[in-house]
C-alpha cells in the first residue's frame, strides 16, 4: 500500500522561504486593508492626495510649474516621492518589526527574516499599485503647454526597484533587531527618515544644490537610484556615479545589515 502511494514532493528551503514570505506578505496587507472601506484603492488615493497637496503648495504658491526642460513639476516631484514613500514605509516599520509580533515569531520556526523581508515586499506592492498616479498626471500634463515626455531610460525602473529593494532591505535588517534592545532607536529612527527626506533630491533637483554641497548628497544612497527613476521622463538627472555610488553603499550597508543580524537575533528572540 504504502509503495502505492507517492510521496509527496518536498520544498527546497528557497522553495519554503519563498511560500512563507508570500503568506506574511499577503497576510499584512490584508489586514492593512480590511476593515477600510476602500480597501486597496487607498495605495492610490494616498499619494494621489499627497501629489494633489505638493501640487497646490509648490505650483500655486510657490509658482514652481515646470522643472528643467519645461517639464511638469508634478511629474518631477511624484518619480522621486513614490519611491521614497516605499523606503520610509519599510523603514518605519521596521522599528516595530519584531515587537509587534513578538508572539507569533517565537512560536514559529521560519526564518527570522522573513519577518523584514515581509515589510520590504508588501511596501514594494503598495508603490506599484501607486505607479498609476504618476501616469494620471503625466497625461493630464498633455493638455497644457508643458507634457510630460516619457523617455528611453524607463527600462532603468527595474534597476531602481532591485536597488531600493536591496537598500531598505539592509537598513530594515539593522534597525528591526537593535530597537528590541534600544527602543528610543525608535524615535531617533523617526527623527532621521525626516532629515533623510530633505537630504535627499526629492522636492529639487541635483542642479539646485550648491556646489560645496553636492558631495554630501552625492553619498545619499538614495539619491542615485532617485535619478534611476527620474530619468523616465527626465534623462539629464540620470548620473551614473551616483547610481555606483548608491550601489556600493547599497551593497555595504545590505552585508552590514545581514552580520548584524545575525549577531543579535538570538538575544533579540530572548528579549521579546
Amino acid at each position: 500500500m504504502s509503495a502505492a502511494l507517492e510521496a509527496r514532493p518536498t520544498r527546497s528551503p528557497f522553495a519554503r522561504y519563498r511560500h512563507s514570505l508570500w503568506l506574511l506578505t499577503t497576510r499584512d496587507l490584508k489586514v492593512r486593508y480590511s476593515t477600510s472601506f476602500l480597501g486597496y484603492f487607498w495605495s492610490i488615493l494616498d499619494p494621489l492626495v499627497m501629489a494633489a497637496i505638493y501640487w497646490i503648495v509648490f505650483t500655486q504658491i510657490f509658482h514652481r510649474g515646470t522643472v528643467g526642460h519645461e517639464q511638469p513639476y508634478i511629474v518631477f516631484l511624484l518619480t522621486a516621492l513614490l519611491p521614497w514613500t516605499w523606503f520610509n514605509g519599510v523603514v518605519s516599520d521596521a522599528t516595530r518589526a519584531f515587537t509587534k509580533e513578538a508572539k507569533l515569531i517565537r512560536s514559529t520556526k521560519i526564518p527570522r527574516t522573513i519577518w523584514v523581508a515581509r515589510l520590504v515586499l508588501s511596501k514594494g506592492i503598495e508603490f506599484v499599485v501607486s505607479l498609476p498616479v504618476i501616469i494620471i498626471f503625466a497625461l493630464v500634463s498633455l493638455g497644457t503647454n508643458t507634457p510630460a515626455q516619457l523617455h528611453w531610460q524607463i527600462v532603468f525602473l527595474p534597476l531602481a526597484i532591485i536597488l531600493q529593494a536591496a537598500l531598505a532591505f539592509g537598513v530594515a535588517l539593522i534597525v528591526a533587531p537593535l530597537v528590541v534592545f534600544f527602543r528610543d532607536l525608535e524615535r531617533a529612527v523617526k527623527l532621521g527618515l525626516r532629515f533623510l527626506f530633505y537630504a535627499s533630491p526629492i522636492v529639487y533637483g541635483l542642479e539646485s544644490v550648491p556646489i560645496h554641497l553636492k558631495p554630501f548628497i552625492a553619498i545619499n544612497p538614495m539619491s542615485g537610484i532617485l535619478s534611476l527613476y527620474r530619468s523616465a521622463f527626465f534623462p539629464l538627472e540620470l548620473n551614473w556615479v551616483d547610481v555606483a555610488v548608491s550601489a556600493g553603499f547599497t551593497i555595504v550597508i545590505l552585508v552590514v545589515g545581514a552580520l548584524v543580524f545575525r549577531r543579535t537575533i538570538p538575544t533579540v528572540l530572548k528579549e521579546i
